[in-house]
């Protein structure tokens, strides 16, 4: 199967991402010079900030130095594109050219393959750490039951005002538009379940390790744990959980892994 010109052009930096240099991108295109191809790649960038996305993670302008013959060299500017990068380049291309044309289906087919991809892997991710929530929260409510937690509402509601700055669960259904009968845990993503995770798994070691009993003591351990690790995402720069987007229900990413799976099997049968 013939390689795609588009596909050979790709490159890989240091991180193992993926990127197109504009100025082969352009001569592709049959741009003459990659000065006409400049106010295309403007347009690509405005179109990724109007999509919501910072044009700097797709767009990275560079300096190369090239042979001008006889050992000398001189400076020449480009632009390093993502994928995506490159699929709103081409909607803004010649449409009148036929390989404009063959640059739109194949950044078009790759772009929506990659996107489906990223969806599975996020899917996949956030399926995992919340049955490892439902498995720790197990965990804690036995510690704190041993601790001589007789409320375990209460000793939640501490938790969850450490780490969501004073916010109860009540709070948390307020905020994240959510009813009575949902989940807040079937509604976070994997960034946010991540922190609960550490926040639930802390402090079950945290009661052990120092001995807590008592009600009071537990809940207060609990609440500055979770302080802890709302401190700790303030520090690295963070979103704040109550600020992060509520997510569909967990409901769905498993189906799609389900439907995933099913077909992997069929064709493994195959």
């Amino acid at each position: 199967m013939k390689t795609s010109i588009f596909e050979e052009l790709k490159k890989i930096n240091k991180y193992g991402k993926e990127y197109w240099s504009a100025r082969e991108l352009g001569k592709v295109l049959e741009y003459s010079e990659y000065r006409f191809f400049i106010p295309v790649i403007e347009k690509a960038k405005m179109a990724c900030e109007n999509s919501g996305f910072p044009s700097d993670d797709h767009f990275e302008d560079v300096h190369d130095m090239v042979s001008i013959g006889s050992g000398a060299e001189r400076q020449i500017s480009d632009t390093n594109m993502s994928r995506y990068a490159c699929y709103l380049a081409v909607q803004s291309a010649d449409s009148s050219k036929v390989i404009v044309g063959k640059a739109k289906s194949y950044f078009a087919i790759q772009t929506r393959r990659q996107e489906n991809q990223d969806q599975l892997e996020d899917d996949s991710k956030r399926v995992m750490l919340r049955e490892e929530m439902t498995e720790h929260n197990k965990k804690l409510m036995s510690a704190a039951k041993s601790a001589g937690v007789f409320n375990y509402a209460n000793f939640q509601d501490a938790g969850y005002m450490g780490l969501y700055g004073g916010l109860r669960q009540k709070d948390i259904h307020i905020r994240k538009k959510l009813n009575e009968k949902q989940s807040i845990l079937d509604h976070m993503g994997s960034e946010e379940l991540a922190a609960n995770l550490f926040r639930a798994t802390q402090t079950k070691a945290k009661l052990s390790r120092e001995n807590i009993h008592g009600q009071g003591l537990a809940s207060t351990a609990h609440q500055e744990v979770g302080a802890k690790v709302r401190k700790t995402i303030i520090e690295l720069g963070g979103t704040m959980p109550e600020n992060l987007p509520t997510e569909e229900s967990i409901r769905e990413p498993k189906k799609r892994l389900k439907t995933v799976n099913k077909k992997l099997l069929k064709d493994k049968k195959k």
